[in-house]
This record gives structure tokens, C-alpha cells and sequence, in this order.
């Protein structure tokens, strides 16, 4: 691919990301009328008012998304903000297979020669990743980085690998594989060649330590927003009321919202083919890339939304249950102990929630209806 029409898919990208995220915003806005002019802090944050309450709120371009945070609360401040931001940054590093400076790198790179000593967050996310893939028996992997290498879907990997390479790649994952000494706190790959990439839990992580954050603080109130795909709404508005968010349109080229969802202290995470991918032969190549088959799954889903306190686990269930499909995935959420809600979206255009998630979903675009 050439550098400008890379840069042109880099960028288009970037726009649909910015559209998803404008619409969620507009949804969550205020709407009960005027409210003061805001202000732009030294910082970069932007403060202003909901009645007597203050709050600030900041966009950064970090874990190569557009970052959303908005706090509510009269002690809420500006190092709150660069706090946050420098926990972003880390993490950013921390978890990249591809930043040369991170753990996850040199854990990578050290496959099949030598464990590598990594940082308790480190330690925890890939401890938590091995978790959640024995339990979706291997349906999410974090050893799909050669997979994931070899499609290079939305890096400038426009084509369909040839099967020889797939099949190589695909041999190379197995969470299995993967040593974690908790007394040294180390990382090693069994085999050269794998890759751990943390793409399918990093958002979710990340919010959840900025929630975590923000409570220590005494900061209850906020929307936490990592590129429209993983939203921690916490606590209520500062009226008492719960949040009102917009849930993405899994055709994007539409620029709609298919509804709405009101939550209190829930997270919303979405998966879909729409996010990244690339068309051949009429048939659309998306970023969910089976591991049973090396190749972007293709089950009749366009996308699957869960709802879950905890936004790493929903990470971690929009990929492992999308590649369950509709009948599997949602047999696995209702047999979960834990409180968990889904909606699937199928290629005709056809809703199917669990019972619980149906009676709250408020849809405004009737090219979307209800399963019977």
C-alpha cells in the first residue's frame, strides 16, 4: 500500500471514531437548557457547570483512539486530568506489541528463549487474559498476535493472506503457552515466534483502573470514554439521573445511532465488523480473527454489545462471544454467575438481547427491530 493511501485509511478511520464518539457525547450532554460558557483550563481540560456542580473534561489520542473524560465533582481538578493521562501513557507502552520500550515487546521478543520480568499491572492483564481464555476455551486468545501481524487489518494489510501463512501463523496460538511465575513476576512464551497482544482486553483494563481511580478520589460521577467501544458510565449524573448513551450503528456509513440505553455504574463494550476492515472479492475482512480458523469471522454477526460492571470483562466477552455466534454466545451469558447483558446485531438487521437488556433498549432507527 502506498504512504498516502495509508495515511488516507489512517485518517478515515480516525473520523468514524470521532463521528461514534460525537454521538455518544451529544447523548449524554446536558439537555435541560443553557448552562454557563465553559473554560479551558492551563491544562487542556475543559471546565464548566451542571447547576451547582463543576466539572472538567478532556479528549487525548492515546491506545491509538480518541479518549473522552468527563468528571463531575466540585473538587475535581486539573491533576486529576494529568493524572489520568500519565496512567494512559503507561499503560499505552506497557501493554503495546509494538512500542519498543514496552513489557509486552520484550516479553515478545524473548519468545521461546527466556522470561521476562514485567510490572504488577503487566503481571495482572496478562494474568487476566489467560483467565478469560480458558474460560471461552481459547474463543478469546492473547496469543493471537501472529495472527493478528500477519492480517494487519487497518496497519495497511489490505488483502487476504495466502493459506500456507495462515496456517503457520495459527499454530503459533495457544494460551497454553504462555508461563507466568507470580513469585519472580515473570512473563515467558513457550515458543518462538508467538505473540501476546493485549487488543482484546486493553480498553477495558484501562478503564476500569481510571474508574478505580476516580473513586479513590472521591470522584463519583463521571463517563469514561475509550473510542466509543468501551464506556464506564459512573455513578449518575450529577442531578441523580442515570446516563442516556447513544449505542453505535453497526453500519457506520449510515452516521446514525440505532438507540438508546439509560445505566448507572455499568459499562457498555462493543465489538462489530465495522471497526476495522477491509473489502476482497465482495466479501468484507474484518479485526475479530478466529483462532480456530486463522481467519475474521464470518457467522452472521455485525456486531455484539455487552453490559457488565466491570469493563474488562466485557472486553475480553465482546470477542470471545462474537465468536460463538448468536445461539452459543448467548447460551454462555446466561449460564454466567456474575450479572452480564448482550445484544447481538445479525447481518439482516435483527436484534436478539437478553431478556432483561430488551426492556431497556430504546430503539430509534426503524432499519433495526427486535428478533421474534
Amino acid at each position: 500500500m502506498s504512504k498516502n493511501k495509508k495515511t488516507g485509511v489512517i485518517l478515515a478511520a480516525l473520523v468514524l471514531i470521532i463521528a461514534a464518539a460525537v454521538v455518544i457525547w451529544l447523548t449524554v450532554g446536558n439537555k435541560s437548557g443553557d448552562s454557563p460558557a465553559a473554560t479551558e483550563t492551563s491544562g487542556g481540560a475543559t471546565a464548566s457547570k451542571d447547576g451547582d456542580t463543576k466539572s472538567l473534561e478532556q479528549t487525548f489520542y492515546i491506545y491509538d483512539t480518541v479518549v473522552n473524560i468527563k468528571v463531575f465533582g466540585n473538587t475535581v481538578e486539573q491533576k486529576n486530568m494529568d493524572d489520568i493521562q500519565a496512567m494512559l501513557e503507561r499503560m499505552d507502552i506497557e501493554f503495546s506489541r509494538t512500542k519498543t520500550n514496552g513489557e509486552l515487546y520484550a516479553v515478545n521478543q524473548a519468545a521461546g528463549k527466556e522470561a521476562v520480568a514485567v510490572s504488577d499491572e503487566t503481571l495482572d492483564i496478562v494474568k487476566l487474559s489467560l483467565k478469560y481464555a480458558e474460560e471461552m476455551d481459547g474463543l478469546y486468545d492473547p496469543t493471537i498476535g501472529p495472527l493478528v501481524d500477519l492480517w494487519a487489518i487497518g496497519e495497511g494489510g489490505e488483502r487476504v493472506p495466502d493459506q500456507a501463512a495462515i496456517d503457520k501463523a495459527r499454530s503459533l496460538v495457544n494460551y497454553k503457552d504462555v508461563i507466568v511465575d507470580d513469585a519472580a513476576k515473570t512473563v515467558k512464551l513457550a515458543r518462538e515466534g508467538m505473540v501476546l497482544d493485549m487488543g482484546g482486553i486493553g480498553k477495558g483494563y484501562a478503564a476500569d483502573r481510571i474508574a478505580d481511580y476516580l473513586k479513590e478520589q472521591g470522584l463519583n460521577s463521571a463517563m469514561i470514554n475509550l473510542g466509543g467501544s468501551s464506556i464506564i458510565a459512573l455513578g449518575n449524573k450529577p442531578n441523580g439521573s442515570p446516563w442516556n448513551i447513544g449505542l453505535q450503528d453497526p453500519d457506520q456509513s449510515r452516521g446514525t445511532q440505532l438507540g438508546t440505553i439509560k445505566i448507572t455504574d455499568e459499562v457498555i463494550d462493543a465489538s462489530g465488523v465495522y471497526e476495522r476492515y477491509f473489502m476482497q472479492d465482495g466479501v468484507r475482512y474484518h479485526h475479530i480473527l478466529d483462532p480456530r480458523t486463522g481467519f475474521p469471522s464470518q457467522n452472521g454477526l455485525k456486531s455484539i454489545t455487552i453490559m457488565s460492571p466491570n469493563a474488562t470483562d466485557a472486553d475480553a466477552l465482546s470477542t470471545g462471544v462474537f465468536l460463538m455466534g448468536l445461539e452459543d454466545g448467548m447460551k454462555y451469558l446466561e449460564a454466567l454467575p456474575e450479572k452480564v447483558e448482550a445484544f447481538f446485531i445479525t447481518d439482516d438487521n435483527k436484534i436478539y438481547a437478553t431478556s432483561e437488556l430488551k426492556k431497556r433498549l430504546n430503539l430509534t432507527d426503524s432499519t433495526y427491530q427486535f428478533a421474534d
